[in-house]
């Protein structure tokens, strides 16, 4: 699939170019012939027949960006003097930091906020021990916490190449939700030691977020944790997606005015986000789910890559004992979910489903199948791309669904928060404003956070979670 220039590859070139008639003019055309989408342009400084200009162009991918470089240094009249890649600038020195929410500008302020008079607070803390939340960061903290072993789509890079993407979540989470959220990358993947590490590391933190650990190992370090810790633990690659997954078919069931419970739905892909959202769309009551796997389809009695996992999908799903590929699996199937790889399912595979097809195709970056291959063919595309509508994004679930977590001071999660969140995102939505390109909010409706912390915090209120 072909893609097109993205600000995930944006530089910033610049160049001294001879201050003459028609030489921006081949500037700009030396960058559009090679596929360059040009920018801001800048005056940085004027010299003696030079003008030093800073052209910014987004690029489809690293060598994209020299094919650029190498069209601008052909032009006569104009040097590269420097090239800068916006992306690892931003993420120069950390993209997150602390700040003090209490100025200490005199003694008077020290001796407030740590010795003497923070014994007082310590001791009320240890007399009762859930002020903890009133007098620390506790109630708007969590922790993102990974081994680096299943990270976006580049795997096991280790916890040290993970730390972008949890510094990304974290700031995710103080810019949506106003929650102070913390990177910690582990560098053990052995569930007993993780799970013991984040149990010690708990005690300052109102929520644990894992992130981008592998499958299976992630089921159990999860499972394990919910059950040890009185604090909500959530694994974003499972129930993030899943939560999203569920908002956006609540919003193609109100917009086609079919009963969700009624759709025969296709997931593809048996790792943390397909095993989330199958469980999630069964327990809402979608009762006929077929999952594939790179074996074909799941089903009880099945030989082939199996484990226990997979075994308790098989007894759940797959009610028409569907045994074959993928494409036996969508025919005549409602909707199609896939969280898989890239390219794996055809047109003639879309042409085998039901009258008006449904399918998200949410690999990233390049999706089961080219966005354009199928849009002439489906009632409702969405993708996990911001470059297409109906993006199926986490960001749209996670910070509101700890905001509320966190307001109840709630205990634990479970399935009527998710229900919950999932509700609230869908009817974000009003129902005149649904349309086959608008089945999901966007993650910058600021409305989305709000609505899904609250329905949440009142969720965890009348399951019994919350402490507040």
């Amino acid at each position: 699939m072909a893609r097109v220039p993205s600000p995930s590859y944006s530089i910033t070139i610049r160049a001294a170019i001879e201050n003459r008639v028609g030489m921006f003019s081949r500037l700009a055309n030396a960058i559009s012939q090679v596929g360059g989408d040009m920018g801001a342009i800048d005056i940085v400084r004027v010299e003696k027949g030079t003008i030093v200009r800073d052209i910014t162009v987004n690029a489809r991918d690293e060598q994209h960006e020299r094919k650029i470089v190498n069209s601008i240094k052909n032009i006569d009249g104009v040097k590269v003097l420097r090239v800068m890649d916006r992306t690892f600038s931003a993420h120069e020195g950390g993209k997150i930091e602390i700040h003090n929410k209490v100025h200490v500008r005199d003694r008077e302020d020290l001796s407030k906020v740590y010795t003497p008079g923070v014994a007082r607070v310590c001791r009320d803390i240890q007399e009762h021990k859930e002020h903890a939340y009133r007098y620390t960061i506790k109630g708007n903290a969590v922790a993102v916490i990974t081994d680096g072993t299943a990270v976006l789509g580049l795997g096991d890079i280790g916890p040290e190449a993970a730390m972008p993407v949890m510094e990304g979540k974290a700031m995710i989470f103080k810019e949506f939700a106003g929650i102070d959220a913390f990177p910690i990358a582990l560098s053990t993947k052995d569930p007993e030691e993780i799970i013991k590490t984040v149990k010690y590391i708990a005690t300052p933190f109102g929520g644990i977020n894992l992130e981008d650990i592998s499958a299976p190992r992630c089921f159990e370090i999860e499972e394990r944790l919910r059950k040890e810790l009185d604090i909500p633990v959530i694994h974003d690659d499972q129930h993030g997606t899943a939560v999203v997954v569920l908002a956006a078919l609540i919003n193609v069931s109100r917009l086609l005015k079919k009963d969700i419970k009624k759709f025969k739905v296709v997931v593809v892909g048996a790792g943390a986000a397909g095993s989330a959202t199958t469980k999630i769309i069964s327990a809402y009551g979608v009762k006929d789910i077929t999952v594939c796997d790179k074996y074909g389809t799941v089903y009880v009695g099945r030989r082939q890559g199996m484990d226990p996992h997979l075994r308790a999908l098989a007894k759940m799903t797959n009610p028409r004992k569907i045994k074959g590929s993928i494409s036996d699996a969508m025919k005549g199937a409602d909707v199609f979910i896939g969280v898989s790889a890239p390219n794996i399912i055809t047109q003639d595979d879309i042409r085998q489903m039901s009258r008006e097809p449904i399918v998200f195709a949410l690999a990233n970056p390049d999706p089961e199948i080219a966005p354009e291959d199928a849009l002439p063919l489906v009632r409702i595309l969405a993708t996990g791309r911001s470059d297409y509508p109906n993006q199926i994004n986490n960001m749209l679930g996670f910070p509101g669904i700890f905001r509320g977590l966190l307001d109840a001071r709630a205990k634990g999660v479970n399935e009527e928060v998710k229900f919950a969140a999932a509700r609230a995102m869908a009817y974000t939505i009003k129902d005149d404003d649904l349309h086959e390109d608008y089945i999901i909010p966007s993650g910058f409706d600021r409305k989305v956070v709000t609505n899904v912390a609250h329905a949440v915090a009142e969720a965890a209120r009348k399951t019994g979670l919350a402490r507040k």
